[in-house]
């Protein structure tokens, strides 16, 4: 008999992910708040739950990807949820980005529930998502867990990194996504300035992929979206301010400080408050532009995602 499979949380993220997994072949019983969502991936060939209950019925493996650690835990853990309906010994992967010590807690109970528990946090942006060229950080020790589950990370993206135990996942995550973000307003503050300068927008690109200073950001992430006037959210501002805190909060409970991080998320704080909320994190290059009183760059012609 064919494992049933559950897919919960269809966004920017996840609904492509959950379609390529249809795509390649394995039925998935999907589900999401947003109806759009659902429908989306309904359209692909995707069966409809409509309830969290209803897709973890009696599931051998269950997906998340969620926003938020509350989320993740509700949905995972409250009640009529996915322990609540899971098959026993079954697998939960969470591929949110949430506080490590929410994935801590998610173990400890999934522990007691008698589930496998991996935490397979999602590396590089939707666009790639959507090509099935995702990367997967990969907190497993349990190689049969492992086995059952790669074929659907296969399915979704190109790149599995080892990480170690449950829980480490998360925690590669929660610093990789630090020094994106990090980077990200360093490089719309250096893009600001070269704008105030009257350089051209080119020429500093090409500087930038040809010395120690390129980053994902100028030559990717920035260059695929806003400085091509596209500000539609593949990952807003509202969550990477969310993803920041993430890496505070750890620095703090572990008594370190981050100076450029605090600096960094203080700005998010600022820019998510009003309409930058829900746009890309890229267009905080407008945004610094628009505290700069000046019109954002935009390269002439459309550059190719890495």
């Amino acid at each position: 008999m064919a494992l049933k499979i559950a897919f919960i949380g269809l966004g920017a993220m996840g609904g492509p992910m959950a379609s390529n997994i249809i795509r390649k072949g394995t039925p998935l019983t999907v589900f999401d708040i947003a109806q759009t969502n659902l429908d989306r991936v309904v359209a692909v060939g995707g069966t409809a739950a409509a309830s969290v209950a209803e897709a973890a019925k009696d599931a051998d493996i269950v997906i998340t990807m969620l926003p938020a650690t509350k989320h993740v835990l509700e949905v995972a853990a409250g009640p009529d949820g996915v322990l609540d309906n899971m098959k026993p010994g079954g697998i939960l992967m969470d591929m949110s980005t949430i506080a490590p010590s929410g994935t801590d807690q998610l173990i400890e109970i999934c522990k007691t529930r008698g589930v496998c528990f991996l935490d397979t946090p999602v590396g590089r942006l939707a666009s790639h998502a959507i090509a099935g060229k995702s990367l997967f950080m990969v907190g497993c020790d349990d190689e049969a867990v492992f086995s059952a589950v790669k074929p659907l990370l296969d399915a979704m993206g190109d790149t599995i990194i080892r990480c170690g135990r449950p829980g480490t996942g998360i925690r590669i995550k929660v610093v990789n996504n630090f020094q994106i973000l990090s980077i990200a307003q360093i490089t719309a503050e250096a893009l600001t300035l070269a704008e105030k300068l009257g350089l051209e927008l080119e020429t500093v690109k090409s500087v930038n992929g040809s010395t120690t200073a390129t980053n994902g950001q100028m030559q990717v992430n920035f260059a695929t979206k806003t400085l091509l006037g596209d500000t539609a959210p593949g990952f807003t501002i509202e969550l990477a301010h969310k993803d920041l805190g993430l890496a505070m909060e750890a620095a703090g409970e572990l008594g370190l400080t981050l100076p450029m991080g605090a600096t960094a998320k203080a700005t998010y704080d600022t820019a998510r408050q009003g309409p930058y909320g829900a746009k890309d994190f890229s267009a905080l290059l407008d945004y610094a532009c628009e505290q700069a009183g000046i019109a954002p760059p935009r390269l002439k012609a459309p550059a190719s995602a890495a």
